[in-house]
């Protein structure tokens, strides 16, 4: 039985496998340019230890554009780009890794929320191959996405605690280290994870008790460990990106909430119904009824396209039917750790729903593999009520699976068909694309120039010229001019001899020999082409030219 549970979850391993890594290297098509970001300071800490501005063995963010990102995707990245050279395959590894991982991590966290089921094998394999096939997991396991790792060490750390609890104490202290490495990896679980164990701890008190030594260790191994980020998530850096992206720092918010006081002659009543925190508090509750939405849940998908095809939700329409049959029969068999399931997931999405942009697919990938968990808990519910009922209708219960087996089937070729050969072309753009097929350009005639200004309307040029001259980071880190104005955000506005500008024809040339590249739309009328760069659906996407 044993063997042919594992030779079953090899299987599964191998389809996540195949799924996350098949032309990883070319499509997505393009880096965004945080994906550039990580590559370059992984190849920069892999050189001399230092992060693309001089910082040495940072811990606690990468400055980068002025986002301060937590490290761990860049350190995690130094190897592979090490071994493989700097690309945009060796950029992705750890995330499509982890990804396979968290598959992988999915099948024993399932044993350990279900230890005594008779059915936990076919619960974890089937919640395993969920997730391995989730478009999801899939799109966000493709591209150097950090919250893709902080999910994979989410998941393994909980499978960890959970593992410690039940027989293997010692392993509370590796559950410690697993559980911290995501504060160091992504944004949301700094808000998720101090929740969730906090709840966690309340409900499993005696558990925790039970282990005073082991736990005793682990906190303090967790304390020690965390102790280098609190400064800096006290600092105004930290809250630099929070304060752009969140509902609270929304004016909009403020502006209606003034102007209904006002309409009402500032009665302080209406100070009451009109503040600002009732404001707040009904837009926190749309944001996160907005995770809900089906059609971003089983049929759109995420409205950005790089974390979703567009044709096919986060999760497959078939699954619809399993998470409805999955939620309900968990609340009332109510078997074992059950309640985990649905406290992570109603957790999971708090810090998401703080933001203005809702729902989104990567803030709320905490919540993975919760989805997955219920979608297979259904499926095999409904498997085995069929076969249950085989006396009477065994014939059609046999019709019934294989039909279900050929809709997950075809639900499943349609994405990764429409992923590998329609979605490259359709959303080359997003993808920044056209930054290295210039860059090759520039490299094959630059020796003609003098000065080479780039437009950043594609965003964030210098990190691409980084990324694919291989600049080595001592030369750009003395010749870079950057600027940091005062809301902490970082512009590379030039090194070398390529200049970075919205507005080219602003820059000082100086008499020079200058090689310009825009965006077609900024070309002037009288300007010399050399070249354009096509995006895959045949728009232009730069234009080189001279004056």
């Amino acid at each position: 039985m044993r063997n042919k549970i594992y030779i079953f979850l090899s299987l599964i391993i191998i389809l996540a496998a195949i799924l996350r890594l098949i032309s990883l290297g070319s499509n997505p098509p393009e880096l965004t340019w945080d994906e550039a970001a990580w590559g370059y300071n992984a190849y920069t800490l892999g050189i001399d230890g230092r992060d693309e501005f001089g910082r040495f063995l940072p811990v606690t963010y990468l400055e980068s554009f002025g986002d301060y990102k937590p490290p761990v995707y860049a350190y995690l990245d130094v190897l592979p780009v090490k071994v493989l050279g700097l690309d945009k395959f060796s950029t992705r590894l750890p995330s499509a890794l982890a990804g396979i991982g968290s598959v992988f991590f999915t099948y024993f966290l399932v044993l350990r929320l279900f230890p005594n089921s008779k059915k936990k094998y076919l619960y974890a394999l089937f919640s395993s191959f969920v997730l391995a096939i989730s478009p999801w997991n899939i799109m966000l396991s493709r591209a150097a996405f950090e919250a893709n790792v902080a999910t994979f060490f989410i998941i393994s750390g909980i499978w960890a605690l959970l593992a410690g609890l039940q027989e293997k104490k010692w392993l509370l202290l590796l559950a410690s280290i697993l559980l911290v490495v995501p504060f160091y990896t992504f944004n949301s679980p700094r808000v998720f994870l101090p929740i969730f164990i906090v709840v966690l701890a309340l409900f499993l008190w005696k558990k925790f008790f039970s282990r005073k030594k082991q736990m005793i260790l682990a906190i303090v191994l967790g304390i020690i460990l965390l102790a280098p980020l609190v400064p800096f998530l006290l600092s105004p850096q930290a809250k630099i990106r929070f304060d752009e992206v969140n509902i609270f720092s929304d004016p909009n918010l403020v502006k209606t909430s003034n102007q209904e006081i006002s309409n009402d002659h500032n009665a302080w009543w209406s100070k009451i119904i009109h503040n600002r925190r009732v404001f707040y508090t009904q837009a926190f509750i749309q944001h996160y009824l907005d995770e809900f939405n089906p059609s971003y849940l089983f049929f759109k998908g995420d409205y950005n396209p790089k974390f979703s095809i567009q044709t096919t939700g986060e999760l497959f329409i078939w699954c619809i039917p399993f998470f409805i049959i999955g939620l309900v029969l968990l609340f009332r068999q109510r078997k074992e750790y059950w309640w985990i399931i649905p406290l992570w997931l109603l957790i999971g999405l708090i810090p998401a729903s703080t933001a203005r942009e809702t729902p989104h697919a990567l803030r709320t990938e905490v919540v993975l593999p919760t989805y997955q968990i219920i979608i297979a808990y259904g499926l095999v519910e409904f498997i085995l009520f069929i076969k249950d009922k085989k006396i009477k209708r065994y014939a059609s219960g046999k019709i019934l699976i294989a039909l279900l087996a050929v809709v997950m089937l075809f639900e499943m070729t349609k994405f990764i068909h429409s992923y590998l050969t329609h979605y490259p072309y359709e959303y080359s753009q997003e993808w920044q694309y056209g930054y290295q097929q210039s860059i090759d350009y520039v490299k094959s005639v630059q020796g003609n120039y003098d000065q080479i200004d780039i437009t950043d309307s594609l965003g964030r040029p210098y990190i691409y010229y980084l990324f694919y001259l291989k600049t080595p980071p001592a030369i750009y880190r003395k010749e870079a001019v950057i600027n940091r104005d005062a809301f902490g955000f970082v512009t590379v506005e030039s090194f070398g001899k390529y200049y970075f500008a919205s507005n080219l024809q602003g820059l000082p040339n100086q008499n020079k020999k200058v090689l310009y590249i825009d965006v077609p739309n900024e070309v002037p009328v009288d300007a010399r082409i050399q070249r354009k760069f096509y995006n895959l659906d045949k728009s232009v996407a730069l234009v080189v030219y001279t004056k």
